[in-house]
């Protein structure tokens, strides 16, 4: 028998408490040293969302669906349309979620409810109502303004027995181009693709 394992001294290794961080160092190294090398060499797939041809949606509304849909007529440079719904039934819901070329949000909603209640929904229970501003829009010369404490803001303006509200993250005069662009033009079914 050795004499080590008979007089009860310890092994070859230093069992102190400097041992052990002084191994937890090394093995935090050798994970952060496999995670950064795997980085390295990883291509990160990039995220596009759809691009939707809301214009289908449009040409299909217009073909009695039982609401005159507003729409914009053509998009800003750089926006797209990530998100386009209709809601049949006795009072139709239509609703566009777009994205700016700063990528910023900004939506269209148009449906038989009160101007109130689409704001508390839409836009936030603490938004508040600013002037009523002017704008050249063939749907309607007279808006409401609406804006709250996060940044977001909201036009709304009754067209027909609907109200139509643009609102969203993206700055005011972006939601003021894309109300003056709003339209009920009839588009033909063969020049949407």
């Amino acid at each position: 028998m050795s004499e080590a394992s008979g007089t009860g001294r310890p092994g070859r290794y230093d069992r102190s408490a400097g041992g052990l961080v002084g191994s937890m160092i090394v093995l935090v190294l050798v994970v952060l040293g496999i995670v950064i090398f795997r980085g390295t060499f990883r291509d990160t797939p990039t995220y596009e969302p759809d691009h939707v041809d809301y214009l289908a949606l449009v040409t299909s509304i217009q073909q009695g669906a039982g609401l005159e849909p507003v729409y914009p007529a053509a998009l800003p440079d750089g926006w797209f349309v990530k998100q386009a719904t209709f809601t049949p039934g006795d009072r139709p819901v239509f609703d566009l979620a777009m994205t700016t070329d700063e990528d910023h949000f900004a939506g269209l909603h148009q449906e038989d409810r009160s101007v109130d209640a689409l704001v508390d929904t839409l836009v936030g229970t603490d938004a508040t109502e600013g002037d009523e501003v002017r704008l050249d829009s063939s749907v309607a010369s007279s808006w409401q303004t609406f804006s709250d404490p996060d940044g977001d803001h909201a036009f709304a303006a009754q067209v027909g027995e609907d109200t139509v509200l643009v609102y969203g993250s993206a700055p005011e005069d972006d939601l003021r181009e894309l109300v003056e662009s709003l339209t009920t033009a009839p588009l033909d079914p063969q020049d949407v693709s």
